[in-house]
């Protein structure tokens, strides 16, 4: 679709170019699903509709140049008046709406703007009797602006895909049947039957047995997910095995799949430091380089012998062409905006362009273990009891750990199965980086490390300090009851994760709660470069600011939850690890990682060089040209013709690179 420039926003341009108002109308539906006023319909933007004015201008030009260098009729009809109104109709379908645009927003006090220049530009040649270079530098301009409209709308796809994942109704359990009704007006708490495939309206735990979901939408992988009963199912995945219900958790605009629309539609907003500069640069640029061209019309009066007036004036119209900036305004945002859409396909969601340079600067990543490098599913694998049975202390913890939401925590209420019946917990207390203490049937209970028994000076013996695994030691009323190891998986790729960032001359360094023991050995497997263990949450935060008062480092930090959020907060760019069910990762993360695969931070690495280095590109290109064909212009050694490929044609040429990233595969 060719999306034009709605006239009420003119006042609103940037520099010579209003992209973001190309971009942002990728934003236009909001997640209500409504098109609050700015409905572009296939019928007005799609077909040959738009390229009309420039097919007839083009057909005309031809004409007005045949009749000029081939046929020449007899008698010679084709001059004066005849010609100079035939070259106004090839004009008019092409420039009329740009000389008007120019006025608007002249009248406003933005007057160094594209519709200006090509305005000026174009009339000069008029003036002059360059009928044919005014009609084309038009048309070719008109032209080009139709293949930016393609380009991004061909960048607006992501979005566009990520839009199509929302249903638009919801079958609800109300007064014992399933109603149909849209998604906005079901409430948490309500049953919702999702049926085999249909996409899920919103976040729900699943009810039923269980059932395989398509999570490509969402996270960017094509092998489904199996999910059980209890666990969160969201929304825009599809049901691929059976029938299924769910009990509604999220309203519909608080969904995560909502709150990712919001994330990517929100992207484009935070700006690249390279993308501000372009934007000021342009706004200084182009009043200077339209005062050149009136000194290269006047000045030479005063010191050129012969000065013809409209040679100097051919010149610096010349000279205003080719100084558009559009290949620069155009090309940068749009190669940013495709960076942003790639990582989208690919699972990885930047809150920011911004984001895509700092990714390209990154020489430090710091992340957690559990969760980020692990699979953060712990099974039980050693159970032992001192002097009570047990049949009594197991159940007692059981009934203490299922009041946190862990996963060791969750691995010991797993372990422990139905045993823990109607056991009554109170005063429950959560000591971060220890474990648990709360009053279990009348009995002081205590379930946690050996930092915790420490702390309450519960005696326990060096065999259970030099115990690698993951341990969980309980007592009863300070007595030592028994313990439970455990042991967590590491995910596959994290190896091939952390090799790709050595590749990159990126250092990594792991943080954990864990024991330095189970840290290492953890670390010595993958290569990490540094490890450290038996770490609080604040010590993760000195960590990373100690490896920031190196003014060298470029610091990422990649957690899993709510509990990496300060550090997620003070790095450089914080990285969330399966953000999808985390609200904190989400409000806090700089990048989301939507599957919990730790070989996405190299490719999000990747992505941000790609990135940069076609935006660098760009800016090379258009720089060399320009001033090349302005200093020839200025001779006199160049025609309205190079002065068209110097801005619409090196325009294109920087659109077509900066499309390229949406078709690369990371």
């Amino acid at each position: 679709m060719a999306y034009k420039h709605d006239e009420t926003k003119i006042a609103e341009q940037e520099a010579c170019c209003d992209l973001d108002g190309k971009l942002n109308e990728a934003k236009v539906v909001s997640l209500h699903g409504k098109d609050d006023g700015h409905n572009h319909g296939d019928e007005e933007g799609s077909g040959i509709k738009p390229w009309l004015p420039a097919i007839a201008s083009f057909i005309f030009l031809i004409g007005g140049i045949t009749l000029d260098n081939w046929i020449k009729p007899t008698p010679a009809w084709f001059t004066g008046w005849v010609r100079f109104i035939w070259y106004v109709v090839a004009y008019i379908p092409v420039g009329l709406p740009v000389v008007i645009k120019g006025i608007k927003t002249a009248v406003k006090g933005d007057v160094f703007t594209e519709f200006f220049l090509m305005s000026v530009a174009t009339i000069g040649a008029f003036y002059i009797g360059e009928y044919p270079e005014g009609v084309a530098v038009m048309l070719f301009y008109a032209v080009g602006e139709l293949f930016q409209d393609a380009a991004v709308n061909r960048a607006k796809r992501s979005i566009k895909a990520l839009l199509d994942v929302r249903p638009d109704s919801a079958d609800v359990l109300r007064n014992g049947t399933y109603v149909n009704l849209p998604p906005e007006s079901v409430k948490v708490g309500e049953t919702i039957q999702i049926k085999v495939g249909e996409r899920v309206p919103l976040d729900g735990e699943m009810l039923s047995e269980g059932s395989s979901f398509n999570t490509s939408a969402l996270t960017g992988e094509s092998k489904p997910s199996t999910f059980t009963k209890g666990e969160t199912v969201l929304a825009g995945m599809i049901n691929q095995e059976k029938v299924v219900e769910l009990k509604v958790t999220k309203l519909f605009n608080d969904s995560s799949l909502a709150r990712i629309l919001t994330l990517v539609q929100d992207a484009t907003t935070r700006k690249a430091k390279t993308e501000q500069f372009i934007r000021k640069f342009a706004r200084i640029y182009t009043p200077i380089v339209v005062f050149l061209a009136i000194g290269i019309t006047v000045i030479p009066y005063f010191i050129v012998d012969n000065y013809v007036f409209n040679t100097w004036l051919y010149r610096a119209l010349i000279f205003l062409v080719i100084s558009c900036p559009c290949a620069l305004v155009i090309s940068i945002p749009l190669g940013y905006f495709g960076g942003i859409g790639a990582a989208s396909r690919a699972g990885i969601l930047f809150k920011g362009s911004n984001y895509l340079d700092l990714m390209t600067k990154i020489n430090q990543v710091v992340m957690d273990k559990t969760g980020t490098l692990t699979k953060a599913v712990f099974k039980v694998q050693e159970v032992k009891s001192y002097d009570i049975p047990q049949d009594e202390w197991l159940p007692l913890a059981a009934a203490l750990e299922a009041k946190s939401t862990h996963p060791v925590a969750k691995a010991v209420v797993e372990y422990a199965g139905n045993s823990i019946g109607r056991i009554q917990v109170d005063a429950l207390e959560e000591i971060s980086g220890h474990g648990l203490k709360g009053e279990v049937n009348g009995k002081e209970m205590l379930a946690g490390n050996v930092k915790l028994m420490d702390m309450m000076k519960v005696p326990v013996n060096d065999g259970l300090r030099t115990i690698v695994d993951t341990i969980v030691i309980v007592a009863i009323d300070r007595k030592l009851a028994g313990y439970l190891t455990i042991a967590d998986e590491i995910k596959e790729d994290s190896k091939q994760a952390v090799d790709a960032l050595h590749k990159l001359n990126v250092k990594t360094t792991m943080l954990s709660g864990d024991k330095q023991a189970v840290v290492d050995k953890v670390a010595k497997y993958l290569g990490i470069d540094k490890a450290y263990g038996d770490l609080l949450p604040e010590h993760k935060v000195q960590k990373v600011e100690a490896l920031k008062k190196d003014k060298i480092n470029v610091v990422a930090f990649v957690g899993d939850g709510i509990n990496d959020a300060p550090v997620l907060a003070l790095s450089d760019v914080g990285i969330a690890m399966g953000g999808l069910g985390s609200d904190a990762a989400i409000e806090t993360a700089d990048v989301i990682i939507q599957t919990d695969h730790p070989s996405k931070i190299a490719t999000a690495i990747q992505i941000g060089k790609t990135t940069t280095k076609i935006v660098w590109q760009n800016i090379a290109l258009a720089f060399a040209v320009k001033v090349i064909v302005l200093i020839l212009g200025a001779g006199g050694l160049a025609t309205m013709w190079e002065a068209v490929f110097a801005d619409v044609g090196v325009a294109m040429l920087a659109i077509l690179n900066a499309v390229r990233i949406q078709r690369m595969k990371f």
